[in-house]
């Protein structure tokens, strides 16, 4: 049976996913149900992307998945609608009373998990991301005991690495690293330094210090340890600022290449700077990329702040008439980065980008 969410008492903040007037509208499970044996539940968020969607579930329902939640952001495109045709009693449907953002989307699921259900193990995806076939089993057949998190390796449809979803090695951590890191940069090809080597995708598992929520598995114990993901940053670096919080605590997350997931991601992805669409993403860049950067760099700060934005600003000749907006959702975005501003509406952010303030 699926299970609906909503705001019933009106006073959800829909720019954070922590209020906890959202309730069930159907039942509240009991304690024991609660503590029933669920080994594993998926956290799916999506928005207005009907067909990927029904996709993912449908993968979802062929794997030994005891839970699937789906954290609708307020889509309009016939997916709340849809949700009510599902009969399966192992999901249960969040629909948001308004758009939370990725982030913001998977801090309500993973809370929702443990409040409703409390499973050993979340494992967690966009709703263009699914787990190959068997992938589910295969996790669930292994020795767990090494690691606090588990990252799978991500594949587009036609087999090439996925190149968003690549795994990355601290630079600011790890010499080696580090200097790969400096000496790519002076062709141009820093991104090779921290991310991990294809051969790591054949290899055997090895651990990793930060990956992105495509097939991000998370225990039980991790986030009781650690926490949640932060919802307020919206959209960018919220997974890379959450793994690496996990890295600090002293948590062990694992790069596990046999567990495979696909991404249906049709736009090219080559780690270089692109065109922002809306141009309102371009703030999310800048104030989340500095929180990253802050808390990834410690004392290097500084300097890897004046290299970032150089490249930033650089960026902003390929914008020709939006040049003008790109240069102003980035200074807002620096500007609330260097401070830490993390409660900046997401309804002010869309109307600072069409605004000339």
């Amino acid at each position: 049976m699926v299970r609906h969410f909503q705001d019933t008492d009106g006073s959800y903040d829909s720019e954070r996913s922590t209020n906890s007037s959202l309730v069930q509208t159907d039942m509240t499970p009991s304690g024991d149900e609660r503590r029933n044996g669920i080994r594993l539940a998926a956290i799916v968020v999506t928005f207005n992307r009907l067909l990927q969607i029904k996709r993912t579930v449908a993968r979802l329902l062929e794997e030994p998945c005891d839970r699937i939640f789906i954290i609708d952001n307020g889509s309009n495109d016939g997916t709340r609608e849809w949700l009510e045709t599902l009969t399966d009693d192992r999901i249960r449907a969040i629909c948001a009373p308004g758009n939370l953002g990725g982030a913001g989307g998977f801090e309500l699921g993973l809370r929702k998990a443990v409040e409703l259900d409390d499973p050993e193990w979340m494992v967690i995806m966009d709703d263009d991301a699914r787990p190959d076939p068997g992938c589910l089993s295969e996790f669930l057949e292994k020795d767990l005991s090494k690691w606090d998190a588990i990252s799978a390796a991500v594949y587009l449809k036609d087999g090439r690495i996925c190149e968003m979803n690549r795994p990355t090695i601290n630079p600011f951590w790890h010499m080696p690293t580090f200097m790969r890191t400096l000496a790519g940069s002076l062709v141009g090809k820093s991104r090779g330094g921290f991310h991990i080597p294809d051969e790591a995708y054949e290899s055997d598992a090895i651990e990793i210090d930060a990956t992105s929520f495509v097939g991000l598995f998370v225990s039980r114990e991790t986030i009781q340890k650690v926490g949640y993901p932060d919802g307020s940053l919206f959209i960018y670096g919220d997974d890379v600022l959450y793994t690496l919080g996990l890295r600090k605590a002293g948590m062990r997350i694992g790069f596990l290449p046999d567990l495979r997931f696909e991404h249906d991601y049709n736009r090219a992805f080559n780690g270089k700077v692109g065109l922002y669409s809306p141009i309102w993403k371009a703030y999310y860049t800048a104030r989340n990329g500095l929180l990253v950067y802050r808390f990834a760099a410690g004392v290097m700060f500084w300097p890897a702040f004046l290299f970032i934005l150089l490249k930033w600003v650089s960026a902003g000749r390929h914008y020709g008439d939006g040049r003008k907006a790109y240069y102003r959702m980035m200074w807002h975005g620096v500007k609330d980065g260097l401070g830490g501003k993390r409660s900046r509406p997401h309804s002010e952010i869309t109307s600072l980008a069409t605004t000339d303030a």
